[in-house]
Formats: C-alpha cells, sequence, structure tokens
C-alpha cells in the first residue's frame, strides 16, 4: 500500500513541476480523487504500516512546501432490544433529544422516570426526583477526571471519563519525559442501590472520546490516539484497550486503512460494549484515518467522516482547506462490529444531522470552498450525495446557493431541508424520493438563520438560530438575538414561517445553537423549552438610533418555556431562573460556566425539572409555579 501511495505523489509532483497546465490538472486530480470508491486494507504487519504513515506525511509536507502551504500542515489540537427498563411505576417523561428514534445519546443528564443523573465535572450525582415532594440527593460518585456524559440502561450507568492517566516514562538520565498522557474510560455501574453505585466493568482506551451511542444493550464509543509517538517521533504508537486491568495492544495486522495520505495520523477505534452482561468481552475495530469531524448511527450503521485536505493543501489554491470528505461504515449487528465500507463526498458535512440513512442509502449535504464577506471573493458551493451502501455516490445536487455555507441540515424521510445563510435565510426543500436524482422542490428566503431544525410533524419544522440585520455595506448581516421559527412546508413549493419569536438583542445565545441535547420537545403537549442567556440594548444610551452591531448587556439566564403550535404560534409561557440576582450571572465570568446557569430541562408526569450544576427546580408543568428546590453538590470553582 505504502509504494502504491508514493508513486502516485511522485507523479502528481512530475506533473506539477513540468508545468503541465496546472488548472485542468487540478479538476481532473480533484474530481476523480472525490468521487473514487476509497479501497479498504488491512496491513501485513508493524513495518508497513509504519512505512504507510511517514511515506504519505512527507508526500504531503514536500508539496505543502513546494507551494508554500506550510503553514496549514499543522496537527490539529489534542441491536438487540434493551432488557433493562426504567421502572415500571414510572409516570412519563421526557428523554434526551436524539437524532435517531431507537438510537440514544449520552448526555450530561438523563432520567429514568423516578431519579435524575447528572454528570458535571468529575462526578455523577444521583437524584430522587420523583415524586416532587421527596427529591433529595441520594449520592454522589466521584472520578478521576471529566465525565463526558452518561447512558442509563436499567439498573446500569454507564459513564465516560477522560481520566489524567499517570504514565511515567523516564530517559537514560533519570527524568520523567512523558509524566502524563490522556486516555478514555468506560465504566459500567450498577445501580440497583441508587445509594451506593458499584463499578461492574471498566474498558479502558488510549486517546480520547470522540462520540458515543446507544442501541438496546450495547453502548459503541469512539476514541482518537495520536498514531506518533510524543517522545521517538520515528516510531508509531498502537492503540491499547484494557478491560478489567488487562491490556491488549492492537495489532497492525488489526487496523483498517484507505489508501489516502495525511499530515496528522491518529488511530479511530470503535468498541462495543454491553451494558447487561459484563461478562461478555467488548468489541472492537481500529482504523487509521485523520481526525473525524462528526458522525452519524441508524439501527444497524455507524458513519464516520473524516476530513481529506491533502489534495487542496498540496495544490495550494485559493479555496477551504477541506474540499473532501472520507465516510467509514461500520455496521452493528448481534453484539459484533465489522467495516463495511468506504467512500468520499466533495466538501465537508457540517454536523451530525448533515447525514442520514433511509432505505438502504446514505445522504449527506456538503458545503465546499469558503465563504466571504466579498462577493467577488466567496467560492463556497453546497452539495447533497446519496450514496449506496458500498459508498459510492449514486445520485447528486450540485452548486445550490452559491457563495453561502449550510447553517442547518435535516433529513426527514423523503425530504431534506438545508438552511444556507449570509445575508438572508434561504430554507430549501429537497427532495430525496428519487436516490439518482435529488432536486430542489421549494425554497424560503426570510431574514435570519437557523443553526438547528428540529421536525414538529410531517408538514411543520422547527428552527432555532438568530434573527440578522443587514449590513449597510458589505455582503454580510449582523446577528441579533436568538431567533425560533415555525415553518410550514404543506406545500413544498411555497415554504413559509408561520410563527417566529425573537429572544433578546445582540448577544443573547442558547446551547441549543450547537447542541441539540440542550433542547426539550414534546408534540403531545406542544412544549418546548430551551437554555438562554439574554443580552437586552438601552436603546436610551443611543438617541441617534442602535447600531446593527451593538452587543447588549446581560441581564438574566435560564431556561424559557413555550407553547408551540401551527394553531396558536410560538408563545412564550415564562422563564425559570436559577439567579438569586444577576449579579450571579458574573460571578464566574463565563455566563453559560456559571454552576447556577441552566444546563438542562426535563419533565416527570405534571412537574418541569431545570438543572444546573448547583440547583434542581421543580415546577409545575402547566403553572410553571414553583414545587421545590433542591441544592447540589458542587464545588465552587
Amino acid at each position: 500500500m505504502a509504494k502504491g501511495l508514493k508513486a502516485r505523489e511522485r507523479v502528481i509532483i512530475l506533473v506539477l513541476t513540468s508545468l503541465v497546465v496546472v488548472v485542468p490538472f487540478y479538476v481532473w486530480w480533484l474530481e476523480g480523487a472525490q468521487e473514487a470508491s476509497v479501497s479498504l486494507n488491512r496491513f501485513s504487519s508493524y513495518e508497513e504500516l509504519k512505512s504507510f504513515i511517514f511515506s504519505g506525511m512527507e508526500a504531503a509536507r514536500d508539496l505543502g512546501r513546494y507551494y508554500g502551504w506550510t503553514d496549514l500542515l499543522i496537527a490539529p489540537t489534542v441491536t438487540k432490544e434493551a432488557s433493562g427498563q426504567a421502572f415500571s411505576d414510572a409516570p412519563s417523561y421526557s428523554t434526551t433529544t436524539v437524532q435517531v428514534e431507537g438510537v440514544d445519546e449520552a448526555d450530561i443528564i438523563k432520567t429514568d422516570g423516578r431519579y435524575i443523573y447528572i454528570a458535571s465535572g468529575n462526578a455523577v450525582t444521583i437524584v430522587l426526583a420523583y415524586p416532587p415532594e421527596v427529591a433529595e440527593v441520594v449520592s454522589r460518585m466521584e472520578l478521576n477526571g471529566t465525565v463526558a456524559g452518561l447512558f442509563v440502561n436499567g439498573d446500569r450507568i454507564v459513564l465516560f471519563e477522560n481520566p489524567f492517566v499517570e504514565k511515567v516514562i523516564y530517559d537514560e538520565r533519570g527524568v520523567s519525559v512523558e509524566p502524563r498522557m490522556f486516555g478514555t474510560s468506560i465504566k459500567v455501574c450498577d445501580i440497583s442501590d441508587r445509594r451506593n453505585p458499584i463499578v461492574e466493568k471498566e474498558v479502558s482506551l488510549d486517546g480520547w472520546y470522540f462520540n458515543s451511542r446507544m442501541i438496546g444493550d450495547y453502548v459503541y464509543a469512539v476514541v482518537h490516539s495520536p498514531a506518533i509517538s510524543t517522545i521517538d517521533e520515528e516510531e508509531i504508537v498502537l492503540p491499547r484497550i484494557s478491560v478489567d486491568g488487562l491490556m491488549k495492544t492492537v495489532q497492525a495486522s488489526e487496523v483498517y486503512c484507505a489508501n489516502v495520505s495525511d499530515v496528522f495520523y491518529m488511530f479511530t477505534t470503535i468498541v462495543g460494549v454491553d451494558v447487561q452482561d459484563v461478562e461478555e468481552e467488548p468489541v472492537y475495530e481500529t482504523f487509521l484515518t485523520g481526525a473525524a469531524t462528526c458522525m452519524y448511527v441508524s439501527q444497524n450503521n455507524i458513519y464516520i467522516a473524516i476530513p481529506d485536505v491533502t489534495p487542496v493543501r498540496a495544490l495550494g489554491m485559493s479555496i477551504d482547506m477541506t474540499e473532501s470528505t472520507l465516510i467509514y461504515r461500520v455496521q452493528m449487528k448481534e453484539g459484533e462490529i465489522e467495516c463495511k465500507a468506504s467512500g468520499k463526498v466533495p466538501g465537508r458535512p457540517l454536523n451530525q444531522f448533515s447525514m442520514d440513512e433511509h432505505e438502504e442509502h446514505f445522504r449527506i449535504a456538503t458545503t465546499a470552498g469558503h465563504v466571504s464577506r466579498s462577493l467577488e471573493t466567496a467560492t463556497s458551493k453546497n452539495h447533497v450525495y446519496v450514496l449506496n451502501m458500498n459508498l459510492s455516490i449514486v445520485g447528486k445536487l450540485e452548486d445550490l446557493a452559491p457563495g453561502e455555507r449550510i447553517y442547518s441540515a435535516r433529513f426527514m424521510g423523503e425530504r431534506c431541508y438545508l438552511v444556507t445563510f449570509k445575508k438572508i435565510d434561504p430554507l430549501f426543500v429537497i427532495s430525496v424520493k428519487n436516490p439518482e436524482k435529488p432536486e430542489v422542490l421549494g425554497k424560503l428566503k426570510i431574514p435570519g438563520y437557523s443553526d438547528y431544525l428540529h421536525p414538529y410533524d410531517k408538514n411543520h419544522l422547527i428552527g432555532i438560530g438568530k434573527e440578522t440585520v443587514e449590513a449597510e455595506e458589505g455582503d454580510f448581516a449582523w446577528y441579533q438575538g436568538v431567533k425560533i421559527s415555525l415553518f410550514d412546508v404543506t406545500d413544498v413549493s411555497k415554504p413559509k414561517e408561520l410563527a417566529k419569536y425573537e429572544i433578546g438583542d445582540r448577544g443573547t445565545d442558547s446551547p441549543v445553537l450547537w447542541d441539540h441535547k440542550a433542547l426539550l420537545f414534546d408534540r403531545a403537549g406542544n412544549l418546548l423549552v430551551l437554555p438562554v442567556l439574554i443580552a437586552e440594548i438601552d436603546e436610551d444610551k443611543y438617541p441617534n438610533g442602535v447600531p446593527p452591531n451593538t452587543h447588549g448587556d446581560y441581564v438574566w439566564q435560564g431556561a424559557y418555556i413555550f407553547h408551540i403550535s401551527p394553531e396558536q404560534g410560538i408563545v412564550l409561557r415564562g422563564g425559570v431562573t436559577h439567579l438569586d440576582d444577576v449579579v450571579d450571572l458574573f460571578k464566574s465570568g463565563y455566563y453559560f460556566d456559571s454552576p447556577y446557569s441552566v444546563k438542562r430541562s426535563l419533565y416527570i408526569d405534571n412537574a418541569l425539572y431545570t438543572i444546573s450544576n448547583k440547583r434542581i427546580k421543580m415546577n409545575g408543568l402547566e403553572t410553571l409555579e414553583e414545587m421545590k428546590q433542591i441544592d447540589l453538590p458542587f464545588p465552587e470553582p
């Protein structure tokens, strides 16, 4: 594999340095590389793996130096049905907002209808939450590192811990040269006695936690680790997996690799753990890749998206670095995981919602090129691709909204919804019913944009983002307060904004804009709740009018509760804050990181629970009257 790759790079260098016409060659090379299938192989030995890594890195660096792009060659900073059920007598309760039904996503807060489980810093707190009048903290587990997220499965809780693992290595003088390293620990705990959680199984991996999902009784986690030793840069560090203290090194012959080069190789390991059967050995697959940017998980497959930047960096064209994306498909079946396919598409996806699987096809929306305030220098275009299960492109819709980029995406069955933005918000309604011929059905242009799209029902869509005001000079717009929109797509050719609600002025923010799990939405109750930090402008300070780039002063943080429906629109019902005084908002100086900043909300029966690091408040779901509050054992910064 290494020899074949080096030969291709030498051909590229020869062609370019021979002053052959560069642009036509570039177009041919890039388009061919992006749409060709990407073969997967395993290495035969450690020596072959090592040769492949250093050959690919050197080829990319040589090309970057030749074209003056060395400043860009910088390493990034570092199924089965669930047997564990919630309590049989538990009332109705909300769950984490997820992308795919039946595929749970780890979060910092979970509930099973009776208890609430809160990950904060290096600890997990278990709270008896229902009924509200008896709510109390029942236990607190302190760990050696930061808790990145958790799952709850019946009487088991799964914790993802990023500990600082002591790893002292000495040089010939006896001096420690690598005192610490990052690691990822997956702890499965028995919580049948909530007052006394017990760790039953621990799976540790070299590297840092990227993402995870839970399907039935299986938890699947993705972990990255650098391929090059930080001590001896001539050596490859194969990843290790430890199960209850027994360490195993992943062998080179177990590692999958695509025939592409990179400047910063990493090992990406997917590990599957049975939560209910702690005696079952974990399953895993390891890939030699670049750094993954996002992943999508269906009931049967994990799709990992990884930027492929080498062609663009090497040729030094005036376009974005990440012009194509590698995709790996890993199948999960009855406790086994197996890499099935890999492919490549032009452009880069925004996040997990830019990807979707539907009826034996994988769909992905990407942006290529860059956005500029000047229309003359902007090169961005947006695309939708449909791939088969072998990850070969079978259909495409390209060059949407030139000069703009994708701000949010959502696939819903036979439709795709895209929001692009530069000065106004075009909401595209796209049909992907025919996989071989995606087509635009209609679009809506309004001020502002949506960072997150959430389905309300088949014909209505919720958008959460920012309101904007067009700049008088320049081809851009100034963002303002947080905007919630309700879109009607009944007539796909003429989508419309049925209702909207704007919160605060410029500077107002909400974690929902970057983390969908912070949103609480209940279709049956027409309930929408989101944490929000509100900034307001004192207009008396601006007698000649408020400039659109004016930032407001922070005045409130908490949860806003809305009624949302096509019939009544978006109606603010009230707000719940954990701050005793607005001054508390500034005690930490980090606003959302204040220990009293509301991070999540959920409901159990007729009670709404809002949660910050220091407090849980319980309010009536119908009246919003306070029922009770309890303080949480969170240490002061």
